[in-house]
């Protein structure tokens, strides 16, 4: 596998730190998360179970003066270190990057955080709605003459967040087979989630693609203002979409919903867009969602079934695992798909529990079974009851 060989300490956070680990272990990596110790279930918990498999946990006290020791004698070993905290957390733990390439020099340091380090938002709490908010990219997530609407975390928490974070991770990581250095990785969800919507962006004087400066947020090609890229409800109280943009895509929706093209406006009327939306939404309420999948089955009109998460597994499951672990919702498979990289074909190792590898890792980096009963004792570490160590 790409990164096997990998030793990753992942500081449990929140969802992007979780999605980052979860991505660097999916490729191969050995990642171990670092846990609090447990103080009963919390959001937190709940989050990471959800993105552990695969990884090792170990619950420790890393503000001690014994917990930062064992926290040190971890980075000896590893080459990414995932913190998901706010500036000057970890530097107050004597634990920020400074001291750790100090003691590490071929570390990577990777920090993702909302709004970094360097700027007036760097101390302020936030989640994935005001990094979309602040970023200018919230205000063009809505339908026409409607407040905005967040998708739901995934633009900053995962795109922004864990998926950027984990390629600023490889890539720093093939820096370093070049200079033999570590770096820090400063990954920040405000700047991220801009810069992975920057065709909106930068095509706001050009093409109606977007909903910036001037532009009405729902009027446009491709945020719902354009009735050929839109959802449509079905008699069923279901929902088809529709993607057929280009002139050969929306001949073909025409066919399929019966129409007769020429009694309708050009879809190149802007002005007469409202008309079109009128019928297509009158046409797709005249039949179920499964009567215009039948249909659009036998087109090629950029037009599918809007379906629920077990309905996407059954019908397509080349893009769940086969699962047989502890969590009872389809694992959407490893992506990219790399040709020489030997994936499991599988999603078969189960979330740790808190503090589940405790022991084991601790035997790994030389401590003793007197020395961890003694850890354990001063309340430094916690070994999971349900462990099988």
């Amino acid at each position: 596998m790409a990164l096997q060989g990998i030793s990753v300490l992942e500081l449990a956070g929140l969802a992007p730190a979780p999605f980052c680990g979860k991505i660097l272990r999916d490729f191969g990596a050995n990642v171990i998360r670092i846990d609090r110790l447990p103080t009963g279930i919390t959001l937190q918990d709940q989050v990471i179970k959800s993105l552990g498999y695969g990884k090792k946990s170990i619950a420790l006290d890393i503000k001690s003066t014994e917990g930062h020791s064992v926290f040190m004698k971890l980075i000896s070993r590893c080459d990414v270190v995932l913190e998901p905290f706010r500036s000057g957390v970890m530097e107050k733990l004597n634990l920020g990057p400074t001291e750790l390439l100090r003691h590490q020099p071929q570390l990577i340091y990777a920090r993702l955080s909302g709004y970094g380090s360097d700027n007036c938002l760097s101390h302020k709490a936030g989640h994935d709605i005001n990094y979309l908010s602040v970023s200018g990219l919230l205000s063009m997530l809505s339908r026409y003459n409607t407040q905005p609407t967040p998708p739901i975390n995934i633009l900053a928490d995962f795109a922004a967040g864990g998926l950027l974070c984990a390629f600023g991770i490889v890539t720093a990581l093939f820096q370093r087979t070049r200079t033999g250095r570590g770096q820090v990785v400063d990954n920040r969800m405000a700047e991220g989630a801009a810069y992975i919507s920057s065709f909106l962006y930068l095509t706001a004087d050009g093409l109606p693609l977007s909903s910036v400066k001037n532009k009405q947020p729902g009027t446009n090609l491709l945020d719902t203002g354009c009735p050929f890229y839109d959802t449509y409800q079905t008699k069923d109280d279901r929902f088809m979409a529709v993607g057929s943009l280009e002139p050969q895509f929306y001949a073909a929706l025409i066919e399929g919903l019966g129409l007769n093209d020429e009694s309708l406006p050009s879809p190149i009327e802007v002005d007469k867009w409202s008309i079109l939306r009128a019928k297509f939404t009158e046409t797709f309420a005249s039949k179920t969602q499964n009567d215009w999948t039948e249909i659009f089955d036998k087109l090629d009109a950029c037009v599918t079934p809007v379906l629920y998460v077990d309905e996407a597994a059954n019908q397509n499951p080349h893009i769940f695992h086969e699962i047989d672990v502890d969590w009872p919702n389809p694992i959407p498979k490893t992506a990219p798909i790399l040709s020489d990289n030997k994936l499991p074909g599988g999603q078969t190792d189960s979330s740790p529990l808190i503090g589940q590898h405790t022991n084991s890792i601790l035997h790994e980096f030389g401590y003793s079974s007197e020395e961890i009963l003694k850890l354990k004792t001063n309340n430094i570490i916690y070994q999971s009851e349900n462990s099988k160590l």
